[in-house]
């Protein structure tokens, strides 16, 4: 299934993202957590209530993350996730992108299986474009602080603004990702863009 690329800043609906998604849902694996759809105001409690009922759960399986549809509540859900001690996997057949790719960020070991799909690209909309703001405006502050806090290279930001346009999404490679030390386990190569396209 292709990506809707859901992204957004702090309004409710971002340009170019269709208004119909799923939500976010979890569902409980002995000690895991496996997580699909988007991130929206909804996500943390969802999470709050499976963990509720499942408290020897400590990793998250990010399955299929195609993004948020609000980016403060995705940053909010994503600081609990570390602040809680989970870690993140992204399996062989499982996608993240836009801010799933945050949320991925969040844990506290970061694992990303062999032809896992990991996107970036910049964020826009409501007439704002992240590239044409300059870089000390309020506006990237809640990315900034968020990946300063969980000890990501704020260079990380920049150059996700620039992979890719906020209607496109780039793929990462492993190379990129061992650039950035988004894992804490190496990965010798993750999906190729048809690869990722298609998912």
């Amino acid at each position: 299934m292709k990506p809707q690329f859901c992204f957004a800043v702090s309004f409710a609906l971002m340009a170019g993202c269709t208004p119909s998604y799923d939500a976010l849902r979890f569902e409980a694996q002995s000690d895991r957590i496996v997580a699909s759809g988007t991130i929206d105001h909804t996500s943390l409690h969802a999470f709050q209530e499976v963990i509720r009922s499942n408290p020897q759960a400590k990793t998250l399986v990010l399955q299929y993350i195609e993004g948020s549809v609000d980016d403060d509540a995705n940053v909010v859900f994503s600081r609990v996730v570390r602040e809680l001690g989970f870690d993140t996997i992204v399996p062989s057949d499982g996608m993240v992108a836009s801010g799933g790719t945050d949320l991925f960020l969040a844990g506290n070991r970061r694992v990303l299986e062999p032809d896992a799909c990991v996107g970036v690209h910049s964020w826009g909309g409501w007439n704002i474009v992240a590239t044409e703001i300059p870089k000390d405006d309020p506006e990237h502050d809640r990315y900034l602080d968020y990946y300063a806090d969980i000890g990501v290279d704020p260079a990380f930001y920049w150059y996700t603004l620039n992979a890719a346009s906020a209607e496109d999404m780039h793929w990462m490679s492993a190379t990129e990702v061992e650039r950035f030390t988004l894992t804490t386990r190496n990965v010798p190569q993750l999906g190729s863009s048809a690869t990722c396209n298609a998912r």
